[in-house]
């Protein structure tokens, strides 16, 4: 992904700044003139990173408690995905809800409307709900669809084909992004080879509507930067990126948690110059309002150094605070970072 560094915009902003002040004696400035270059240079440099909201948020709120019994979970969702809809909130409300966060941007998970991936009347009118809510689509966070880097070429094919449906949702959403999983079996070469060959397939439909498809950091080989950061370099394609997200770096679970993991903030490092998003995940927060495991103001200036620009999404995971207490804490805390920067 080719990026624009904000330093060049900056300068061009503190040009027109000097050329402003050095005219102050002219009889045609006036302080009314001084204080709109002002404002514009301020808008310049704040607003190069906004707020989204990613759906997972509020995951238990949507399924209900599903007591992390993921078998069952995938089983319900290919037989009767709609039972899974346990939880007090509507998906289809997710449009309105999230504007009540403040936002106007959301990510959408696929497995929250998994009946409705063939029902384009459906997206019609959930279009129009956000376009009431006045809140837009960033991304398709689409997962349960098969392997990219399944060993199987057949299989293989059949999951990025599983993908196409979900492109087609985004592109009527004007949504620029679905986000996938680079996932398979085999050692570290063997997948990367094959999710080489189902990014790039995928990749190539994506880019006849306009979409890009975007990888997240998500457990296994993707967990590991430098793994993910190679498969993007042999997919090279302008529509082929990233999602870098600030918690997911456990490459191998075990019972106590995390057997294998990779550091962040050379994860972020490495797949920020492909990153066309960023998920900001967040579990706990300290008594300062900082989150304990991530230090977002690090973080963020990997992603700023990377010359990235756009939404960041609050995907908050915690168990301490509701999901409505973790949404709101995120947002304070990008907020308060993006004013450090």
């Amino acid at each position: 992904m080719k990026t624009k560094y904000l330093f060049p915009k900056v300068l061009s902003v503190l040009a027109l700044l000097i050329f402003t002040l050095s005219c102050k004696n002219d009889s045609k400035n006036t302080t009314e003139d001084t204080a709109a270059v002002d404002s514009t240079a301020i808008a310049e440099v704040t607003s190069d990173y906004q707020i989204s909201l990613a759906q997972w948020s509020l995951h238990k709120s949507f399924f209900g408690e599903l007591k992390n019994d993921w078998q069952w979970f995938g089983k319900m969702l290919m037989t009767n995905p709609d039972s899974l809809l346990q939880g007090k909130l509507n998906p289809d409300d997710f449009p309105k809800i999230a504007a009540g966060y403040g936002v106007n941007s959301i990510e959408l998970v696929n497995t929250f409307y998994y009946s409705k991936a063939n029902d384009m009347d459906y997206w019609t009118k959930f279009k129009q709900r956000c376009d009431d809510a006045g809140v837009s689509v960033g991304l398709i966070m689409c997962d349960a669809l098969g392997d990219l880097g399944n060993a199987d070429a057949t299989a293989r094919q059949a999951a990025v084909e599983n993908h196409h449906k979900w492109v087609d949702i985004a592109k009527l959403l004007g949504a620029h992004s679905i986000r996938v999983n680079a996932a398979g079996k085999g050692t570290s070469e063997e997948v990367a080879e094959n999710a080489i060959d189902g990014l790039s397939k995928l990749g190539t439909y994506g880019a006849s509507k306009g979409i890009n498809i975007i990888v997240e950091n998500h457990g296994g080989y993707s967990s590991n930067g430098k793994w993910l950061a190679g498969v993007m370099e042999k997919v090279n394609m302008d529509n082929v990126g990233t999602l870098p997200d600030f918690g997911n770096f456990c490459i191998e679970k075990s019972a106590d948690g995390c057997a294998n993991e990779y550091d962040r903030y050379q994860g972020m490092t490495e797949l920020m110059p492909f990153a066309k998003g960023v998920s900001a995940k967040s579990h706990i927060f300290d008594a300062e309002g900082n989150e304990v495991n991530s230090d977002f103001l690090k973080i963020m200036k990997i992603v700023k150094a990377s010359g990235f620009k756009g939404y960041v999404g609050i995907e908050y995971e915690g168990k301490e605070l509701s999901e409505d207490e973790g949404i709101k804490a995120t947002k304070a805390l990008l907020e308060k970072v993006f004013k450090e920067l």
